[in-house]
């Protein structure tokens, strides 16, 4: 498994702001405001983001990210933030610099969805998809409700049994990267239990609602979000699309093009305030999104509640990731691959 997190390299970190410095990229109010998102909302909700290595800097860049946007403290002091290994431990793995990235921008997003919620970070030892399964297994027995997993690899034969001993988890939301590589499904994402979450550009504009979104991809420059139709996974009874027979990635997406990416602070990578795009960011936000919308039924699959309330989101109707010929690479009205049903428009989707 590879994370899916996209630096921009193009911008210099910030390590000082100044008294009166804004870093640049989305923050919370802003992601909020495009979201319809409520301020509050999702209180003593557990969210777990499952990673891979170790970022010994998580809980003090946490707190710096959050300081700086006015949202409520989330330490191990308070209860809010928690950190352990796959085994429920503290004996973390090596530290990775990469991941560290990833980490910073999991926590981060979490909080600029869901400022209430509280965080477990869950840490596995190696990238293996038996090491951070092991992770979402921990994660559920901890007691967390919401998952966000950014991460992804190609489809295997064998990824129906990690379904069975990872991702079956009723009454859970799990949410995960759909990948940085544009058309073509990844594993987890075509899980059949999991939210599979795809990448827009999102920009600020005159409209009433004062954003506009396309697919994150080919026509932003680069490869995007990821999309497809399964090779191995059976297609969940909720999805209706007609051109794959098996599971189809995405179900939802939100902002992870880093041309109008997200303000994350890291010191293990970054030095500080740098950009952030990906899909990993967007699926520990829609990690976030799930958590405001309200603990899921235990005996349901929360990754079919946006299916049923199609009108309560905004639908991305332009721009794709890849050449495919039809609504599997290509946003339109409706259902399509790179975006799935479309970006939260409040949390009314995200419920039963």
């Amino acid at each position: 498994m590879a994370c899916g997190a996209v630096v921009r390299t193009d911008l210099k970190a910030q390590k000082f702001l100044g008294r009166h410095g804004t870093p640049k990229g989305f923050g919370p109010s802003g992601l909020q405001a495009a979201y319809n998102l409520p301020k509050d909302g999702g209180k003593d909700a557990t969210v777990a983001v499952i990673d891979a290595n170790d970022d010994p800097n998580a809980e003090k860049d946490l707190a710096a990210y959050r300081t700086q946007y006015g949202l409520p403290g989330c330490s191990t002091s308070n209860g809010c933030f928690k950190k352990t290994d796959q085994d429920g431990g503290s004996h973390y793995p090596a530290p990775d610099a990469g991941w560290a990235g990833e980490i910073s921008l999991d926590v981060d997003m979490v909080s600029a969805s869901c400022p209430q919620c509280h965080i477990l970070l869950v840490e596995a030892k190696s990238t293996s998809i038996d090491d951070l399964g092991a992770a979402v297994n921990q994660a559920v027995k901890q007691g967390a409700k919401y998952l966000s997993n950014s991460y992804g690899g190609d489809e295997e034969a064998t990824d129906t049994s990690a379904d069975d001993k990872y991702f079956e988890h009723p009454g859970v939301a799990i949410t995960v990267s759909s990948g940085d590589s544009g058309y073509g499904a990844q594993y987890p994402a075509a899980s059949q239990y999991v939210t599979a979450v795809g990448g827009t550009s999102l920009k600020k504009d005159s409209s009433t609602r004062g954003y506009s979104e396309t697919v994150w991809g080919t026509s932003n420059g680069g490869e995007g979000g990821g999309s497809g139709c399964s090779k191995y996974d059976a297609k969940p009874s909720w999805q209706k699309d007609t051109s794959c027979t098996q599971r189809t990635v995405a179900d939802v997406a939100a902002v992870a093009d880093p041309a109008t990416g997200l303000a994350v602070y890291d010191t293990y990578r970054a030095g500080g305030w740098n950009v952030y795009g990906g899909t990993s960011a967007s699926a520990p936000f829609i990690a976030g999104v799930y958590a405001l919308a309200g603990t899921p039924s235990a005996d349901d699959v929360p990754a079919s509640y946006p299916y049923a309330h199609t009108d309560k989101l905004n639908d991305v109707t332009n721009g794709a990731n890849g050449s495919c010929g039809n609504y599997l690479c290509q946003a339109g009205k409706g259902y399509d691959g790179p975006t799935g049903l479309g970006t939260p428009n409040g949390v009314a989707a995200f419920t039963k």
